[in-house]
C-alpha cells in the first residue's frame, strides 16, 4: 500500500503545520467517508438520500475489499476527505473534503490519486456534476473538459490520459 504523507500549513487566524497522509480507503474508513459525504453544503445528500439512491455502507464496503476504488486523506487519524471511482465504468463517482479542510489542496491531491488508477485501463475519465457548481469549476481547473449536458443541471466533463 502506498502512502503519501503531506504538511499542509493552513493560513487563517493562527498559522499552524497539518500532517495530512493520504491512503488507498480500508473498510474501517467507511463510517468516516460517510461523514465527509454528508457534511459538505454544496451537493449535500443525507444517509436517508444515499440509501434511497442504493448507496449504503454495506455496498461502499463492498466496492472498498473488491477493488482499488477509494481513497481517504486524514489528519491525526480523523477521514478529512475522500475521492471513489467506478473502475470498470472509467468513473470519477465522488470527490469531496470536509468544509473545514477546504482550499488547502486535499481535493486536489485525491483527485489525483483517482485519475491515476482510471488510467491505467482507460484512456478517458469521466464525471457528471452541477454545471453552476464550484465543483465544476475545480475540475476545469485540473484539466477537465465540459462534454454536453447530462440533464437540465447536470454536465459531464472528461479527461484523457496524458501520453
Amino acid at each position: 500500500m502506498s502512502v503519501l504523507i503531506i504538511k499542509i500549513t493552513q493560513y487563517h487566524e493562527w498559522n499552524n503545520t497539518m500532517n495530512i497522509r493520504t491512503r488507498l480507503a480500508l473498510p474501517s474508513d467507511i463510517k468516516g467517508i460517510f461523514d465527509v459525504r454528508t457534511s459538505v453544503k454544496e451537493n449535500h445528500l443525507s444517509r436517508e438520500e444515499m440509501e434511497r439512491m442504493g448507496i449504503t455502507e454495506s455496498v461502499v464496503t463492498d466496492m472498498i475489499e473488491k477493488s482499488r476504488c477509494a481513497w481517504v486523506a486524514e489528519d491525526d487519524g480523523k477521514v478529512t476527505g475522500f475521492s471513489m471511482i467506478l473502475p470498470d465504468e472509467a468513473c470519477l463517482f465522488a470527490a469531496f473534503v470536509l468544509p473545514k479542510y477546504e482550499g488547502r489542496g486535499l481535493g486536489r491531491i485525491l483527485v489525483g490519486l483517482a485519475e491515476q488508477e482510471i488510467f491505467k485501463q482507460h484512456e478517458v475519465a469521466w464525471l457528471e456534476t452541477d454545471k453552476n457548481s464550484r465543483a465544476a469549476g475545480f475540475y476545469r481547473r485540473l484539466g477537465w473538459i465540459e462534454k454536453g449536458n447530462v440533464s437540465e443541471s447536470d454536465i459531464r466533463l472528461e479527461k484523457l490520459r496524458c501520453v
